[in-house]
């Protein structure tokens, strides 16, 4: 994909308008790539309005540009009694710790949904060095379970759950949170002799651990000697909270004792405190963005409301949370601005009497359903009109299909693994790519067609594959 994107790139007057305007109106497919090119040049903080908007676009970014982050948000509102997932606050750790570790010079590009960008977060979070651990490493046992629960990882019988540990003479079981299996280290001595995963159904090794593996908390809010101490000082204030707060002066955590950060710490702060100052802030679809601010402070007060109302009737009182509050859209400006980060939107639509907006000429590919004849004639006359065109897969298999029946149409067609140079005009570039849509451009001469939008679904299945497979044999047939 980084050939179409240095293709792009050779458009002056896109690239200029990405620096100029404060508004760019394109499809959202493009987005993609109107964000690499910035990229190319600072770093970007991408705000999406939705957590599954960050996620589809942090996917497709990784298809044209080697740093992408993702800053994922809580599941839970920040004075809610729960506690966010443990992969969700390692996501979020080791998107902070990473930003940290990379040169001044880099440009990373951090995707987050807007609830990540509003919340504020403990202003230490990810500022000590994450320890790693590898086969042949000299180790204390003492100490690798000491610091596990000072991660705030739970020590059990029988790991099942992320966040889990448990200890069984020299061998130690852990389940890390963002590991897809638990890994089981096996000590002789103070020294690691084996590192394996296993399954959780019979607790069977599985395959060995290759390289280093980082240990990263399970909290946000990690039990200090310093957290424990201003528990126990301030307990008595709330005696809507007096329980946790009790429990967590004696050092155990407690679900939902995120909920109390404000009054165990005293500095917080934002993402924005952690990107680069270079950084530029780009804001998709920047009204939907607008309202979903909005909406995320109306149900954090009406969840308040409630509290109170349960404990008009006997249930226990909320905790005062004026410091806890999300930002609000003028607060959120207040801090790019404060840190001087310049900042534009990119959206689907605008108007035209709009000066500060500048239209690109992409158009969305139309959904062809499965229509496989549609997709041909497409192909066809984007060769006709000179344009490059261009049609991404999801894997190699589907890839060599699809040339196969555009080569059995007629049309001619050049297959890569991935599309490194720049596009070509005179064939069909099949490749392969995770990208979810394409678009067409007239001025850049530009036909850019995904797998997804012939079959309208974004994981290809057997059913699929199978009446492709048969468009395949018909198309031969009637071509015969």
């Amino acid at each position: 994909m980084f050939g179409l994107l240095a293709d792009l790139a050779n458009d002056q007057e896109l690239c200029n308008a990405l620096t100029s305007h404060q508004r760019i109106i394109a499809p959202a497919a493009s987005n993609p790539f109107l964000i690499a090119l910035r990229a190319s040049t600072e770093p970007i903080l991408v705000v999406t309005s939705s957590s599954r908007g960050a996620e589809d676009l942090a996917e497709d970014l990784r298809n044209l540009h080697p740093t992408v982050l993702e800053f994922p948000a809580w599941e839970t509102l920040p004075h809610e009694r729960l506690s966010p997932r443990s992969d969700t606050v390692a996501k979020r750790i080791q998107t902070l710790a990473a930003l940290a570790a990379l040169p001044a010079d880099s440009n990373p590009i951090v995707v987050a949904p807007i609830r990540a960008v509003i919340h504020r977060f403990i202003a230490a979070l990810a500022e000590d060095p994450l320890i790693t651990i590898e086969l042949g490493q000299e180790l204390s046992l003492t100490e690798l379970i000491r610091h596990f629960t000072a991660l705030s990882y739970s020590r059990t019988d029988l790991v099942e759950k992320r966040g889990e540990f448990a200890v069984r003479g020299g061998i130690v079981d852990v389940f890390l949170p963002l590991s897809d299996y638990p890994v089981r280290i096996d000590f002789f001595g103070d020294e690691i002799e084996e590192l394996r995963y296993f399954d959780i159904a019979d607790q069977r090794t599985t395959k060995p651990v290759t390289g280093k593996l980082t240990i990263i908390p399970c909290r946000e809010l990690l039990i200090t000697d310093a957290i424990k101490e201003r528990a126990a000082e301030i307990k008595y204030r709330f005696p809507s909270a007096l329980e946790v707060f009790e429990k967590i002066s004696q050092g155990i955590s407690v679900d939902g004792m995120e909920s109390l950060i404000p009054f165990l710490v005293d500095t917080q702060m934002t993402i924005f405190d952690r990107i680069s100052p270079r950084s530029a802030v780009i804001f998709i679809e920047e009204e939907r963005t607008k309202s979903r601010t909005a909406d995320l402070i109306e149900t954090n007060e009406e969840f308040l409301q409630a509290s109170w109302s349960n404990a008009s009737m006997g249930g226990a009182a909320p905790m005062p949370v004026d410091k806890v509050t999300y930002l609000d859209w003028d607060g959120l400006f207040g801090e790019i601005n404060r840190l001087s980060l310049s900042h534009f939107a990119i959206n689907s639509f605008g108007s035209d009497l709009d000066e500060s907006a500048y239209f690109t000429d992409f158009a969305p590919i139309e959904p062809m359903r499965g229509n496989v004849d549609r997709l041909i004639q497409l192909l066809g006359d984007g060769l006709n009109q000179h344009q490059s065109v261009l049609f991404a897969a999801t894997g190699h298999g589907m890839a060599e299909r699809y040339a196969g029946i555009f080569r059995d149409a007629d049309l001619p067609v050049q297959l890569s693994a991935a599309l490194a140079a720049r596009p070509t005009k005179g064939a069909i570039h099949v490749f392969q790519s995770t990208l979810a849509h394409g678009f067409t451009s007239e001025d850049s001469e530009l036909l850019f067609i995904t797998e997804r939008d012939l079959s309208g679904s974004k994981v290809t299945n057997l059913k699929w594959e199978i009446s492709l497979f048969m468009s395949n044999m018909e198309l031969a047939a009637i071509l015969s």
